[in-house]
């Protein structure tokens, strides 16, 4: 698209092609791309009648009024026949293209919308409720889908060109930006937004949701208290950072909590924490800090929890080897289809160290350092569920040896494509227990009582 950042100081390139506001005047309103032709030519008027300087210098919400004015005057000026209405959202979406992220801004702005995936410069989706829904949202074309992309990277110092076609990088108010453009994507630029929430889900929007029931809460909440070590599984979008959010939050005040993350996500509530995050590499390929050096580091800064965000290579090891010496009470994420999965997936990742340990020596790290598997799904209605909450209890022989405490039991698909079924306990009671007891946290015995489903 022809618009570019408001604060460009070269206002002498040529002008993008496309009608001027006076052909436009003429044109008919009924032409499908009018709309976006004419908040084409009225951010190109402006180029050249803002002074950008002064509006570089001011303070923003002053010169949006200003910019807002001198948008209404140019569309009076047309003398189109359009709506109040349509007035209205003109001048919004020329000052979303202005000051924001053009058309993603009202998407960015909705509380109910987790996640934004932009296809091609046509296609838009995005996720309510854990479903995909295609919006009415589109780009002029790959230029101006290029030119949203553009001006989110160089926000934090990046860049996206044939060089360096793959971009992770994050919003101002910490949504995840995942960004890939051609000669990678083959339909043109693709864009993928994981978005911050504003304010972290609780444990009672958990318990609402029908995420888990008050038992498996209890017994969580007091896990983390007891400083066992905790693995949260589940596949992309299940929320596991979520769950792990909400379960750090158990976490003391008086604890000193070290966060290691790929890309910053954890909204700790506590006072005493240290974040840590990655670092890709530079333009030549340098520099990089990787999440196993963060980890090593952290073991340094006297943690008395830490907080890996998700273990997905080598740094799985050092985790391991923390969770044994000392450092009990960590949390982490893992991608895994299963808890049985989430270990063989702990396994793989610790043998990438490339230490040559036998596997049955890795077997061992995983059964004494980790002591619970919770795993998350998403479900096909969108809906998220603990189905497993299971202890690892030990080895036996060559075995990482596990019991359930937990599970949800599917029955079926109801109306609306509802996902029916409810959550039971096994009947065992956790060999953990007995820590929660010492630790002064009540255990009752009906908590684990298999008549009982919701």
């Amino acid at each position: 698209m022809a618009s570019r950042p408001i604060h460009s100081t070269n206002v002498n390139r040529p002008a993008a092609a496309g009608r001027s506001l006076q052909e436009l005047a003429a044109a008919s309103p009924d032409d499908p791309l009018f709309f976006q032709e004419l908040k084409t030519a009225i951010h190109r008027e402006l180029l050249t009648r803002l002074d950008l300087e002064r509006v570089a210098s001011s303070q923003e919400a002053y010169v949006r009024q200003q910019v807002l004015a001198v948008i209404r005057e140019l569309v009076q000026a047309l003398n189109l026949p359009l709506s109040g209405g349509e007035r209205e959202r003109l001048g919004r979406e020329v000052l979303d293209e202005v000051f924001g992220l053009g058309p993603l801004e009202p998407l960015l702005a909705d509380p109910a919308i987790n996640d934004i995936l932009v296809n091609n410069h046509e296609t838009v989706y995005v996720e309510r409720a854990g479903v995909l829904q295609l919006t009415e949202v589109r780009f002029k074309d790959a230029a101006h889908l290029m030119h949203i992309i553009e001006k989110i990277v160089s926000a934090v110092g990046r860049r996206v060109d044939e060089a360096s076609p793959m971009v992770d990088a994050r919003l101002a108010d910490g949504s995840r930006v995942n960004v890939i453009i051609p000669p990678l994507s083959i339909d043109g630029p693709v864009l993928s937004i994981r978005k911050f929430a504003r304010i972290p889900l609780s444990e009672e929007n958990l318990l609402h949701n029908g995420t888990l029931i008050d038992p498996m809460l209890e017994l969580l909440r007091g896990a983390v208290r007891a400083r066992l070590n905790i693995v949260i599984s589940g596949g992309t979008g299940a929320g596991k950072t979520t769950l792990l959010n909400v379960l750090s939050g158990v976490i003391s005040d008086r604890e000193r909590i070290v966060t290691i993350e790929d890309s910053a996500e954890l909204q700790m509530k506590q006072h005493h924490v240290v974040r840590l995050e990655c670092r890709p590499p530079n333009v030549e390929g340098q520099g990089a800090v990787r999440q196993r050096q963060l980890l090593i580091n952290a073991l340094r800064m006297r943690p008395d929890r830490i907080v890996v965000g998700e273990v997905r290579g080598e740094e799985a090891l050092d985790m391991l080897q923390a969770m044994n010496t000392g450092h009990d009470g960590s949390l982490t994420t893992v991608h895994a289809n299963s808890p049985r999965d989430a270990v063989a997936r702990i396994e793989t990742m610790a043998m990438m160290a490339n230490l040559n340990l036998p596997e049955r020596a890795i077997r061992q790290q995983i059964a004494s350092a980790v002591n619970l598997v919770v795993q998350i799904t998403r479900l096909s209605d969108g809906t998220r569920r603990i189905t497993h909450v299971t202890e690892i209890t030990g080895m036996e022989e060559e075995v990482v040896s596990m019991q359930e405490v937990f599970v949800f039991v599917r029955r079926g698909i109801g109306a609306g494509g509802r996902v029916l079924g409810s959550f039971r306990a096994t009947g065992i009671r956790p060999k953990f227990a007995e820590r929660l007891v010492s630790s002064g946290i009540p255990v009752p015995a009906q908590w684990f009582d298999t008549d009982q489903a919701v």
